[in-house]
């Protein structure tokens, strides 16, 4: 009789744990929820953004692409709308060199994994208006340009590394089996996350200075861009601008937010549907648009498009 009862107690336990752990695990929206995929999957839909990103910074440094740096590494149609932007010598240096860097994590992606060159271009569009109409300033006067002054150019390259650097941390690295493609991703991450904390260092500097031809500071910029790409995102506040409310920033200590982050400043994350959404420009990952024109390439976007209610 008693060790029927020390059963029911044990029992009883495991029951009220199981209800507890239940209730303290957060119940994640069918739309900000991963699309089931392989390694190679999601490498392969990483591709097109390591792309699109290495080609944005070579055109609007110093003119070339991805084929004139390694001819033979990619092949699809030439992107629509790139032009030199306003920079300073050092800060074309630096933004050429960032595209560089990408062009070889893309011959890196090919070493290490089963992906063969050439690797298929998706459809680019880098239009100054489709960047403007994403980040919710295309209602300025005059129309907001990305390459008409360096501040422009940072307001956008922020935004868009940072699409790169949550894609990274939400699906590629938790996914990777095997020690050279563990290495592979941790270390093209860590080349995106040092991009990105570049451009926001650079507009920190500046955070409360007046952005020309305009009467609007650094500092609210970012905030409408941010709230622009969390509105297409659809799955909560993940991008922050450069000064947040106190009860927002680092321990509710500071304001400034240089580095953005969670109640516990971890970086945020977001999955391939949320990554579409934004740079779709629709707030809909199976509507293709803004950067992506015809959408990127790949097995993924394949799985994306099927289940369309859920994206």
């Amino acid at each position: 009789m008693a060790s029927r009862s020390c059963l029911y107690v044990v029992l009883l336990l495991l029951a009220f744990q199981s209800t507890v752990i239940k209730a303290t695990v957060p119940v994640v929206p069918p739309q900000c929820r991963p699309v089931p995929a392989g390694t190679l999957a999601r490498i392969e839909f990483l591709v097109n953004l390591v792309i699109a990103v290495a080609e944005f910074f070579l055109r609007s440094s110093n003119g070339t692409g991805i084929e004139d740096i390694a001819p033979g590494l990619v092949q699809g149609p030439v992107p629509i709308g790139a032009t030199l932007a306003t920079l300073d010598s050092p800060t074309r240096a630096v933004v050429q060199q960032f595209g560089l860097a990408l062009v070889g994590n893309l011959r890196a992606i090919v070493n290490v994994t089963l992906l063969r060159t050439p690797l298929p271009r998706p459809q680019l569009n880098f239009t100054a208006g489709v960047f403007a109409n994403i980040l919710n300033l295309s209602a300025l006067t005059p129309p907001f340009n990305v390459y008409g002054g360096q501040t422009q150019f940072f307001l956008v390259a922020e935004p868009l590394t940072s699409s790169l650097i949550q894609y990274y941390l939400a699906q590629v690295i938790p996914s990777i089996a095997g020690i050279p493609q563990q290495q592979l991703v941790t270390g093209i991450g860590l080349n995106a996350a040092a991009q990105h904390g570049y451009f926001r260092t650079r507009l920190n500097a500046i955070v409360n200075i007046t952005v020309p031809p305009y009467t609007i500071t650094v500092a609210s910029f970012t905030n409408t861009t941010a709230t622009a790409v969390n509105l297409l995102g659809l799955c909560g506040v993940k991008n922050e601008g450069l000064i947040v409310p106190l009860p927002l920033g680092a321990e509710n200590r500071t304001t400034t937010n240089v580095i953005p982050g969670d109640v516990n400043s971890l970086s945020p994350r977001r999955t391939e549907r949320e990554t579409l959404r934004i740079l779709h420009g629709t707030g809909n990952a199976t509507r293709p648009g803004g950067i992506f024109p015809s959408g990127p390439n790949g097995t993924l976007y394949r799985l994306v498009i099927v289940p369309l209610r859920l994206s």
